[in-house]
């Protein structure tokens, strides 16, 4: 790993569930929207893609067919080896099988693992039923499927904690540090170094501010020596009032900040080392 020292990983979020053209017409809807955004956060200098699906009127959807479409075009490009992340979380609830059957059909080499429930934006719950952990934990490690443990508060990390000493996960685990989620931790560099501090000893992370905390995060991100999330799933800004033209735009600026600490953007390849991860189809 020595040679991996000043590589980061860098995770293309390319539409979640919430923000809508509305917000920013550059968030992908289609199949081909997103696998085209897919792409091109590659050639930017993405290593991973974080993959949520929509309907065609953009609504959230846990649909396996739009998942397996998408999945298939960012797999058509011949010369594109982007490591794959499916969410477990298309839609705020949804039948576990539904869930759990795009990661364990598509062998993607991550998928997300959302390690409680949240009052989702002070509106909804986000619900991460304990049932539900458990039945996704194990059937990710029976597909060798490396699961991103995702954080939105302190508990979470303990509630992951608990499921390793279950072998619902096993170590060394990764994860997602998502701060500025309403309902969950606010976008604090002082919240991400609390994070930090209390994740199990040899795990990975990376973090992410949503929304106005985008910048400062990904900064204090890099000076800390962890992994970095961009794309319009968490912010569809690229300046203060200005929106950004595309993903991958957020990527060259995030590759274009590690080069100028002195690190560089991982490649695919690198970033199944630094994560451990399987490579796939």
């Amino acid at each position: 790993m020595s040679d991996l020292k000043n590589k980061r990983v860098i995770t293309a979020c390319l539409c979640g569930s919430w923000p809508t053209r509305e917000n920013n017409p550059a968030v992908p809807y289609t199949p081909e929207e997103i696998a085209n955004d897919a792409y091109e956060c590659w050639k930017a200098g993405a290593a991973i893609v974080h993959v949520h699906v929509r309907e065609p009127d953009g609504t959230p959807s846990i649909r396996y067919e739009l998942y397996e479409e998408t999945i298939g075009r960012i797999r058509a490009h011949e010369d594109c080896d982007v490591c794959i992340n499916i969410t477990s979380s298309g839609r705020e609830t949804g039948p576990d099988e539904e869930r759990i059957e795009p990661i364990v059909q598509l062998l993607p080499e991550l998928a997300s693992f959302d390690a409680g429930t949240l009052n989702w934006q002070n509106r909804t719950i986000f619900e991460n039923h304990p049932r539900f952990l458990e039945k996704l934990g194990l059937a990710m490690q029976q597909a060798n499927v490396k699961p991103e443990i995702e954080i939105f508060d302190a508990g979470m990390v303990y509630n992951a904690i608990y499921y390793m000493k279950k072998g619902i996960l096993r170590a060394p685990c990764h994860y997602q540090l998502v701060l500025g989620a309403a309902g969950g931790m606010t976008n604090t560099v002082e919240n991400l170094v609390y994070l930090k501090s209390i994740l199990p000893e040899g795990s990975t992370w990376a973090a992410a501010g949503i929304g106005a905390g985008h910048m400062p995060i990904m900064l204090a991100a890099i000076a800390m020596g962890g992994h970095l999330r961009v794309g319009l799933e968490d912010n569809v800004y690229y300046h203060y009032g200005v929106l950004a033209e595309s993903n991958a735009q957020l990527v060259a600026r995030a590759k274009r900040l590690l080069e100028e600490a002195g690190l560089e953007a991982a490649s695919p390849d690198e970033a199944r080392q630094i994560y451990g991860l399987t490579r796939k189809v």
